[in-house]
């Protein structure tokens, strides 16, 4: 997610040239009064110094600036912390296996949640670690520690690592994202660019829940997911992904994840809902996976095969516009087991409609659980079928 922002043209430059100027001009006339020094500027002078002397043990005061966003800083700094992702290096053939070594490939930042006997577990993003070789966490005091990853999940973009909790100080406390209204105050925390801007305090507003934003997993230009995410117009920069974002009353109600980046967009960053998050990382800490409910099936959307196939090999009526082509079924699954074929087009699931393959995970990943049984209408030859299909395990 590369998007950078031109920098702004150095205008403080004219102000700083003005300002030296000014004291220039300033100190020149305070040298120029000094050789007409009269008796009346001595006994001015002699005032001056004795009211000098009389207030000598005047000091300055700078006192402690103390706000609700420095509060919540204060609670959550050392909870949040950078993740790097190390990969080794493509080496030249000829270069000795012993200089073979894993080098930084990106930087993110994650949020300690849990502190449990000799180890410590952190959530990030699954694009943070994608791909690592191996993963360090870098501390709010600058502390490295090696880091194993428990679990990712691509679909939710989140994945959990564990470290040794000797150094770790503080632990993050999860809110509740369900609860928050448009326009409510919050402080995102992270590493934008890197860690040499570790611990960046951003703040901003909630500015949408409930959003649903287009993921193409595999990038090859088809949807396969929508993402419920936050909108938040607190700045969000590469580098921040994995880190926290919090509300007034200091907890962590966000993960963030990503920022809309267009030349016509301003302020759209986006993040994980903890609700949402939730569940997600207790299966990536307990089980290295997420347990979600599979037909076991290959499938496609019907609008991706050409008209002379719908009515050939289908056998599809023509005002059969919408559905899914099942292309395989793997022997053993729920779908096998009911009879469940290739090119039979599901329709609908448990009475109601499906027209894509985003339709029909939707369903499945947030409304069936492991173990159901669905009542799914497909079309064999044109002619409609009712399949009863019992939901396993995806892991």
């Amino acid at each position: 997610m590369g998007y950078y922002n031109t920098p702004e043209p150095k205008k403080k430059q004219k102000g700083y040239f003005a300002s030296s100027f000014t004291g220039l001009i300033a100190g020149a006339l305070l040298v120029g009064v000094v050789p007409g020094f009269t008796d009346t500027d001595a006994a001015v002078q002699q005032n001056t110094n004795s009211a000098v002397e009389a207030s000598s043990n005047v000091q300055n005061v700078s006192p402690v600036v103390t706000t609700d966003v420095t509060e919540i800083v204060e609670k959550n700094s050392d909870a949040v912390v950078g993740v790097t992702n190390l990969q080794t290096a493509a080496q030249s053939p000829f270069a000795p296996a012993a200089q073979t070594e894993s080098q930084e490939a990106g930087t993110g930042s994650g949020v300690i949640y849990k502190k449990e006997g000799d180890s410590a577990f952190i959530v990030t993003n699954n694009h943070v670690v994608e791909g690592a070789q191996d993963v360090r966490v870098t501390l709010a005091d600058g502390t490295q520690l090696d880091a194993e990853v428990l679990g990712t999940d691509v679909w939710t973009d989140l994945a959990v690592l564990k470290v040794d909790a000797d150094a770790i100080k503080a632990v993050a406390e999860f809110g509740d994202s369900s609860v928050l209204k448009a326009g409510e105050p919050v402080v995102a925390i992270g590493n934008p660019l890197g860690l040499q801007f570790s611990g960046s305090v951003t703040t901003g507003v909630i500015s949408g829940t409930e959003r649903a934003v287009p993921i193409d997993i595999n990038k090859d230009g088809t949807i396969d997911w929508e993402s419920e995410v936050l909108q938040t117009d607190a700045a969000i920069n590469p580098g921040n992904s994995g880190g926290a974002l919090i509300n007034s009353h200091g907890q962590v109600i966000g993960i963030n994840s990503m920022k809309i980046a267009q030349d016509a967009v301003e302020g759209m960053g986006l993040a994980i809902p903890i609700n949402t998050a939730i569940p997600i990382i207790e299966d990536l800490e307990t089980k290295g996976a997420v347990e979600r409910p599979s037909m076991g099936v290959t499938i496609m959307d019907l609008e991706e095969v050409p008209a002379e196939y719908r009515q050939g090999q289908l056998n599809l009526p023509e005002d059969v516009e919408g559905g899914i082509v099942v292309q395989s079924v793997l022997p053993g699954s729920g779908a096998s087991e009911a009879g469940l074929q290739p090119y039979d087009v599901i329709v609908e699931m448990n009475g109601q409609e499906v027209n894509t393959v985003l339709d029909l995970r939707h369903y499945l990943y947030t409304e069936a659980e492991v173990g159901d049984t669905l009542a799914v209408k497909v079309l064999r030859n044109g002619k409609a079928m009712n399949l009863d299909i019992e939901l396993t395990d995806s892991l």
